[in-house]
């Protein structure tokens, strides 16, 4: 590849690179969290109730970039924070709180696409919300979401412990004498506002992806807190790498091409593992 190829994917890419670089790992230890409180499709609740509520904002006549269908999208993701924290308690009437997500996942799908057939080129925007836009996303959008997300990891890590314990074991949270609903709602609340932001730029889909992926395969191989955070970072930075290299190379959609690598990145650890346990 000459140098004015190379010019011309820098100029491309970039922003997409970055952008797939710098977001997810804030995305890398949300998951870690959904995966022991053993609630896996949390985040892809969050994020369907993200794009109900954009669906909602383009039926009100607003257009996807307007601030109004920013705001009208995260009030929406906020009922479903405070659901999720709520239905923790439904676990004390032997309703586990997965169904609860899985019901508000899929009657959130429903309502997206009912909306949408109601919506001038649904078919196109129900694409957009599951596959988003990243290979357009702008370096303002990336110092945007950047300075967002950290200053919400900030929040994160100041409170860790406190979601770390709740995350592993809530009863025994509540034997502290912590308030865990208000703590789950705080969590979920964060949470919400992290998803509704990054799937404006990436969509359902690769939202899912990054937040439970990485989380799977670091939890698969590590044991302590930082160890699974490095290493579903390292894994989220191979994916997002291979899938962008794909997309470029084949032509293909980039954020399903990082998806599918996110898979690829999944059975590799499988394999690494069961060659590990069998040394």
């Amino acid at each position: 590849m000459n140098p004015v190829d190379l010019s011309i994917v820098w100029d491309v890419m970039k922003w997409p690179l970055a952008a797939c670089l710098v977001l997810p790992p804030l995305l890398v230890y949300l998951g870690i969290h959904v995966v022991q409180r053993e609630v896996i499709f949390v985040d892809l609740a969050l994020a369907q109730m993200a794009a109900l509520g954009t669906t909602v904002a383009l039926l009100m006549g607003y257009h996807f970039d307007d601030r109004a269908t920013f705001l009208i999208s995260l009030g929406v993701t906020f009922l479903g924070a405070g659901l999720f924290s709520w239905s923790r308690g439904s676990r004390q009437h032997n309703v586990p709180q997965e169904a609860i997500i899985g019901i508000t996942f899929v009657v959130a799908a429903a309502g997206v696409i009912l909306m949408l057939s109601r919506v001038s080129g649904g078919k196109e925007e129900l694409e957009h919300l599951l596959t988003g836009d990243i290979l357009n996303v702008t370096g303002a959008d990336v110092g945007k979401l950047a300075a967002l997300f950290v200053a919400l990891g900030a929040f994160y890590a100041a409170f860790h412990r406190r979601f770390a314990l709740i995350s592993a074991d809530a009863d025994a949270a509540v034997a502290q004498g912590m308030r865990v609903r208000m703590w789950d709602f705080l969590f979920y609340a964060a949470f919400a506002l992290i998803v509704v932001s990054f799937v404006r730029v990436a969509g359902v889909l690769l939202t899912f992806a990054y937040l439970i992926v990485p989380a799977v395969c670091a939890v698969m191989v590590s044991r302590s807190w930082l160890a699974r955070l490095m290493t579903g970072c390292l894994i989220a930075t191979g994916a997002s790498l291979a899938g962008l290299w794909a997309s470029y190379r084949l032509d293909l959609p980039t954020g399903a091409a990082v998806v599918a690598a996110c898979g690829g990145a999944l059975i590799l650890t499988n394999v690494f593992v069961a060659v590990r346990r069998r040394s």
